[in-house]
């Protein structure tokens, strides 16, 4: 990450940690942002990449300037994870063929060596992360179909997460857009509504 650091400020690019953008406006001189945190300040920038993943919509929304008809629409899809009991069968990664929305009940290994199975996918009306334990017969099939020797009550609850989408159901799956002067007609603007993959 210093490395990725250090080129950005060779471009001339700032970084600037525990600052909240609070709002802005589109000038001549370039989209100015106020900023908060413990100096607040006011940032002229020729570009802006909004990645605030499920705030994204909103502060576009607070950017005077911005034609409210190009600010996506925000989604939330939820994906709720197991983790396995006990010792893991698994050396690798496991990736089951994926649909056109999601990748599929995959596996992953944390830090410490732990398996979790995950995400299953559906569609939530708000930042609700509650754990729907009526998942778990279909977690065990659709795992099953990879991993046939997983026992009975070797799942167990862990976790969701809710990864901001800016397509909703029916929809191809789309996780940005980047907006430029020609789809809005304000120079420098870029919009992106970016992945919260709850890996």
């Amino acid at each position: 990450m210093l490395a990725y650091l250090g080129d950005a400020q060779n471009e001339g690019a700032s970084l600037a940690l525990n600052s909240p953008v609070a709002a802005g406006r589109i000038t001549g001189d370039g989209i100015v942002l106020d900023v908060g945190g413990a100096e607040p300040m006011q940032i002229v920038c020729a570009a802006v990449i909004n990645a605030a993943g499920h705030g994204a919509p909103i502060l576009s929304r607070s950017i005077k300037g911005i034609p409210i008809e190009t600010i996506p629409r925000n989604y939330y899809a939820i994906g709720h994870y197991y983790t396995l009991s006990g010792k893991t069968p698994f050396k690798r990664l496991v990736y089951p063929v994926a649909r056109q929305d999601w990748l599929g009940v995959h596996v992953t290994i944390d830090l410490a060596g732990r398996c979790k199975f995950g995400p299953d996918f559906g569609w939530a009306d708000t930042l609700d992360y509650r754990f729907d334990e009526s998942r778990e017969p279909r977690f065990y099939e659709a795992i099953r179909r990879y991993y046939p020797g997983l026992k009975d009550g070797a799942l167990q609850p862990g976790y969701t997460g809710i990864r901001p989408r800016i397509t909703g159901k029916g929809e191809e799956a789309v996780d940005f857009v980047i907006q430029g002067p020609r789809d809005h007609g304000v120079a420098g603007w870029s919009i992106s509504t970016v992945s919260n993959h709850p890996d």
